[in-house]
This record gives structure tokens, C-alpha cells and sequence, in this order.
């Protein structure tokens, strides 16, 4: 396999994370990448799953602070000699309802609402990770798609080639053998041409399970371009994702959680309580009425000792859950800027460098060969060389978008509305 379509399998095979400000072009028709996002935020059936789940915790903290059910009791007594069941000599009638103790409803209502919390931060760090996956294969298609325009044109270099051998070999300037070269290279060429459409295909059928589509939907050309524009401060970076990553703010809530949980365990010394009515009525006519008070006896304390212990322990995992979160997301703001970096100078690199670099070297060995002074094995290889140049270029533009979605990934939220909400 050619070394531009190793590299080009590299970039579009590998899985990274989520793109930055995109920068929309709306001429001509295609497929927009600010439309496939939002699509696949909406339909994308792994997001609508965690979404149902976000919703069913919001009813969780009304839950936890409800009061159990009430108990209703009828009983009836009566003699076992002659009795007149179910017309019984005494009746019956009580209300019992169970209260916790003062403090606990509330703090079983904020662990409630932290597992609600939790829960919405998971599902956005879900989405996070879809419009990451959806950047990063559109970007995977932009490369393909302009890559194989550019294997497509190349053939009417190579038979423009072929036209010129044919024609000293028909003065006797050049042996037959050049144009069957340049005809070998065509088929070649076109071998390429069917790895990029496959390719192609791939990863189209990829962008269209996200969006929860068939997989066979046609999607157009990718017409957004990769933004370079954008500020790469780190420290602004940093300070970005502090404080939108979601990973970082679960782990805030679930200290928030354990802190809540820890009380209520120590709340777990004082005794539950019973209020209840009871009612009586006698055949003979008499009734009365009696209020009844019970609680819990919270006699087996190591029980309770053991709550607290294991609430403090999990405050001290919590703790350090947030650190680890706060260095993962430091760990990965400073690589993926690095990556942007490296993929914005790789890019100019081939645009600026390389391929007026590589033009200059075809044009002079294709008026070389017209006038006999190199061989045709030289011409093929500058023109292979232009040919890999032109590609790499466009893969690594591709790349920059690919690498736009790590960054934007590890701070949490899309750069534009970042600066915007910092007035940058």
C-alpha cells in the first residue's frame, strides 16, 4: 500500500475526541456540520436513553423526602361463646403514621438531588462524547472526500503523461516502454481511487449511526472547513475547562452527596417516632378515643457506628475522585492543544513548503523529459511525489478538524460559546 494511503487510513481510523468552532461555509449544497450535531444531539439513540434517565432521577428528591403511607387498622372483638361476628361486641378503629427523625427526610432529599445532579452531568459528558464522535468522523470525511477528488484529477495528469511518451516514442525520442508506464500508473490510480471510496462509504455509514439514521442515507460533501483561528492560550484553556468540564463538576456533586450522606448516618442514632389514633366503639354504646406515641429503640449502635465510618470513607473517595478529575482534564487540555499545534504547523508546512516545493520539481522534470535530458522514470516520480504531497495536505487539514474535537472535548464545551460567555 502507498505511504499517502497509509496515512490517510491513519487519520481517518483513529478515534479521538470532540471538534472546536466550526466555521460554516453555506455555498453550495452538503452536509454542514453544525446541522449533523445538532441532529445527532436530538436523535442519537445511546443520548435519548440517558436523557429518559436524567429525567426519571429529577423525581427522585420528591420521593425521598414523602412520608410513608399512613396505616389504617379495623379490628373487632367479641366472646367465643354465642358471639355475633361480624356485628362484634368492641370495634376498632386506628390511624398510625411513621415520621422520621427531625433532619433525616431533608438530607435523604439532597442525596436525592446530588444522584439527580450526578445524573445530568453523566448525560452530558454523553453528549460530549457524541458530538465528539460526529466532528471527528466529519472531519474523517472531509479528508477522504478531497483526497479522492485530488487521486480523481490526477488521472488526467498521468494520461496527459502518457501522451507526451507516446509521442517521442513515435519520433524515436523514447521506448514504448514509457507509455505502458504511464498506463500502469492509471490502473494503479484508479486501484486507489476504489480504496477512498470504500473508505468513503465507512465512514459515512459511521456519521449516520450516530445520527441514528440508516446507514445507507446519503450525507453530500462535507463543506465545513477546520477552524485555525481560534486563541490556544493555555491558561485560558485551563481555566475553560475547570470550569465546564462535566467530569469535574459529577465529582463536585458527589462530595456534595457524601458530605449528606455522612449526616444522615449519624443521624441514624436518634430513633425514628409513630404517631397514631385509635378509636373505639362498644355495643353498648359507649366509645372513646386514644392517642398512641412509639419509637424506634436504637439499641444495636455498631450498626451505626459502621454508617458513619463507611460515609467518611466514601467522603475520602469522593475527594479524591475530584482531584483525579481536575488532573485527567489538565492532562488532556495540554496534549490536545499540543496536537492542534502540531497539526496547524504540519499543515502549513505542506501548503507553504511542500507542494510549491513539489510543483516546481514536476514542472521542471516534465519539460526535462519533453526534450530528452531525463528519463521517464523521473517524471513518474516527481509527479508520485506532487501526487502524495496534494494528499497529505488535505489530511492534514483533516486532521486539524480531528484534532479541533480532542481540544474541545477535554475542555467540555464548544469554544464559541467559551469565548463568548468569557467576551473573548
Amino acid at each position: 500500500m502507498r505511504p499517502w494511503i497509509t496515512s490517510l487510513f491513519a487519520v481517518v481510523a483513529v478515534a479521538l475526541p470532540l471538534s472546536i468552532p466550526s466555521r460554516v461555509c453555506y455555498a453550495g449544497s452538503g452536509a454542514v456540520l453544525d446541522s449533523l450535531v445538532a441532529e445527532a444531539l436530538k436523535r442519537n439513540p445511546d443520548l435519548r436513553a440517558s436523557r429518559q434517565s436524567r429525567e426519571a432521577s429529577i423525581e427522585g428528591p420528591a420521593l425521598a423526602r414523602s412520608l410513608a403511607n399512613p396505616m389504617f387498622m379495623y379490628g373487632g372483638m367479641d366472646r367465643l361463646d354465642g358471639g355475633s361476628w361480624p356485628n362484634t361486641s368492641e370495634k376498632r378503629f386506628s390511624l398510625e403514621q411513621e415520621f422520621p427523625w427531625f433532619g433525616k427526610r431533608e438530607l435523604r432529599g439532597r442525596i436525592a438531588e446530588q444522584d439527580a445532579e450526578n445524573e445530568r452531568r453523566r448525560h452530558q459528558s454523553a453528549e460530549r462524547d457524541v458530538v465528539r464522535m460526529i466532528k471527528e468522523s466529519y472531519f474523517q470525511l472531509y479528508g477522504v472526500q478531497r483526497a479522492l477528488a485530488i487521486t480523481r484529477s490526477e488521472e488526467n495528469v498521468l494520461e496527459r503523461m502518457e501522451t507526451i511518451a507516446a509521442t517521442r516514442y513515435s519520433t524515436g525520442e523514447a521506448s514504448q516502454q514509457d507509455a505502458l508506464k504511464a498506463q500502469t500508473e492509471i490502473t494503479m490510480l484508479r486501484r486507489r481511487i476504489y480504496e477512498l471510496e470504500e473508505r468513503q462509504n465507512s465512514v459515512q455509514a459511521k456519521i449516520n449511526q450516530l445520527l441514528g439514521r440508516g446507514v445507507d442515507k446519503p450525507l453530500g460533501e462535507a463543506i465545513t472547513t477546520p477552524d485555525r483561528d481560534f486563541e490556544i492560550d493555555l491558561e485560558r484553556l485551563l481555566s475553560i475547562a475547570g470550569a465546564n468540564r462535566a467530569e469535574i463538576a459529577a465529582a463536585e456533586s458527589e462530595i456534595a452527596r457524601s458530605s449528606a450522606q455522612q449526616k444522615l448516618a449519624e443521624k441514624e442514632y436518634f430513633p425514628d417516632y409513630r404517631l397514631g389514633l385509635e378509636y373505639r366503639n362498644f355495643r353498648e354504646g359507649d366509645s372513646m378515643m386514644m392517642f398512641t406515641f412509639g419509637i424506634d429503640l436504637p439499641l444495636w449502635r455498631g450498626k451505626y457506628r459502621a454508617g458513619v465510618r463507611q460515609a467518611q470513607k466514601r467522603n475520602e473517595s469522593a475527594l479524591a475522585m475530584r482531584q483525579a478529575a481536575e488532573n485527567q482534564t489538565a492532562f488532556e487540555v495540554r496534549d490536545a492543544r499540543f496536537k492542534v499545534l502540531t497539526a496547524r504547523e504540519t499543515l502549513d508546512l505542506y501548503q507553504k513548503v511542500l507542494i510549491p516545493q513539489a510543483q516546481a520539481r514536476f514542472d521542471a522534470s516534465e519539460a526535462a523529459y519533453r526534450t530528452g535530458q531525463v528519463d521517464f522514470l523521473d517524471l513518474l516520480e516527481s509527479e508520485r511525489f506532487l501526487l502524495d504531497a496534494r494528499v497529505r495536505a488535505v489530511l492534514a487539514e483533516a486532521d486539524v478538524g480531528v484534532q479541533n474535537a480532542l481540544l474541545e472535548r477535554a475542555l467540555g464545551i464548544d469554544l464559541r460559546i467559551a469565548f463568548e460567555s468569557q467576551g473573548g
